[in-house]
């Protein structure tokens, strides 16, 4: 039997350091580490360490957030292992699949971490709801002030084209067209 380790950090610049240390404590003769966020679906690392597991190993994670990208996914991966006969275990849960409570711990404890995932969405959303009802619309500030958008106006008025408009307000056409849009707008409905 190998108790083979698995872990993840969000980004390059982050320290795996103490999952890897928590890990090798726990008896991990060897440890697979990705540089990437939860949610992606590319983790090379995750896929080399699912495909080197046989019957009898062990993976362990430090944390069960570590290994799925979403509830569904983590129960999906851990069932995969039970269905080859490799165990699975998570060391700050303290969830350990051999054992009947382990497995209900699994389960108890993924549906909590979701959970707490869907609440962090909604206070987002809801974040984001209430800045855009105070007219904070988020991104980048546009580089037409209202001075760029009246002589951009004047201009389109004279003729000129986008390009013209652009490269003499020293702007991409792309600023010029939405504001001369969102001014059209403005314009028509007040």
């Amino acid at each position: 039997m190998s108790v083979i380790g698995y872990a993840r950090v969000s980004t390059a610049d982050q320290n795996p350091e103490a999952q890897t240390e928590a890990l090798r404590k726990a008896g991990c003769e060897r440890i697979f580490i990705d540089h990437t966020s939860g949610v992606q679906a590319q983790r090379p690392q995750l896929d080399a360490v699912l495909g080197r597991l046989r019957a009898g190993d062990m993976l362990t994670v430090w944390r069960l957030d570590r290994l799925g990208r979403s509830l569904p996914h983590l129960v999906e991966v851990v069932r995969g292992l039970g269905e080859r006969d490799v165990d699975f275990r998570s060391l700050t849960e303290s969830i350990d699949t051999t054992t009947p409570t382990g497995r209900l711990l699994f389960h108890v404890a993924g549906a909590f971490a979701q959970f707490e995932r869907d609440l962090v969405q909604e206070r987002t959303h809801a974040g984001r709801a209430a800045a855009w009802a105070c007219g904070h619309v988020g991104g980048r500030p546009t580089v037409m002030s209202p001075e760029r958008v009246r002589q951009a106006q004047l201009m389109r008025e004279d003729g000129q084209t986008i390009e013209v408009i652009a490269t003499t307000l020293g702007v991409g056409r792309s600023s010029v067209s939405r504001a001369l849009v969102r001014a059209q707008s403005a314009s028509s409905s007040g």
